[in-house]
């Protein structure tokens, strides 16, 4: 099943060329990392693919209704949100539950709005998806749920937006240097949790070891 194809595209900046006439297919169960030298337009390729930049000839087309998560070098966060806010910033009716439990239990709430929202993550079944969002978080230490973005270091932001995109499972997942601002054991945890629950990997990463060990293809 094909998910994405890319068909002689180029960019540039300037009088800057990056790449040109780059034809790229990437099907259901690969795993594949981009390497090339710094500055030559692996980001910009990236967004391209992502649908976030458009280049300068040619086409990329994205599988219809495929779910793409896609985690910038340089994400950009809502600064007036907090960290279970953003991870959680979704109209999934099971996320969406998650964040309800999630917030009753940081504020001052009432018992019966405890109770309405347990009853909602029972009938969603969303028990498991809010035991994960936790292990998540945990594994890449990104602190307590309620602190605002705003408070928290460039690192900490990228891992909030690594657990963010890791949370939601799309069948398509795009990284850019996600070992960035990680420590060896949550370099290693993310290995594992790549291995087991994304098939469909694009990834640009300077870390040969990560490389080696999560993905099968290198362009």
């Amino acid at each position: 099943m094909n998910y994405l194809f890319a068909e002689n595209i180029s960019k540039s900046y300037g009088e800057k060329e990056l790449f040109s006439d780059i034809t790229l297919s990437i099907n259901k169960g690969q795993r594949i990392s981009l390497v090339a030298r710094n500055g030559f337009g692996k980001t910009s390729l990236l967004k391209i693919i992502s649908g976030k930049e458009k280049p300068d000839t040619g086409s990329a087309f994205l599988r219809k209704e495929l779910t793409i998560g896609f985690l910038e070098q340089d994400a950009v966060i809502n600064e007036g949100l907090t960290i279970i806010e953003t991870i959680f910033d979704s109209d999934n009716p099971v996320v969406k539950a998650v964040k309800e439990y999630e917030l009753c239990l940081v504020e001052n709430t009432t018992a019966a709005k405890l109770q309405d929202a347990m009853g909602e993550m029972d009938e969603l079944n969303a028990w498991d998806f809010e035991s994960k969002a936790k292990q998540i978080l945990t594994r890449l230490n990104v602190g307590e749920v309620n602190r605002r973005i705003n408070t928290l270091s460039g690192g900490q932001r990228k891992r909030v937006a690594l657990a963010s995109v890791l949370l939601h499972e799309p069948e398509f997942l795009i990284l850019d240097e996600p070992t960035n601002h990680l420590d060896l054991d949550m370099i290693q945890w993310l290995e594992e949790y790549l291995r087991k629950n994304h098939d469909t990997l694009l990834i640009v990463t300077h870390d040969r070891d990560f490389l080696d060990n999560v993905c099968d293809e290198i362009i």
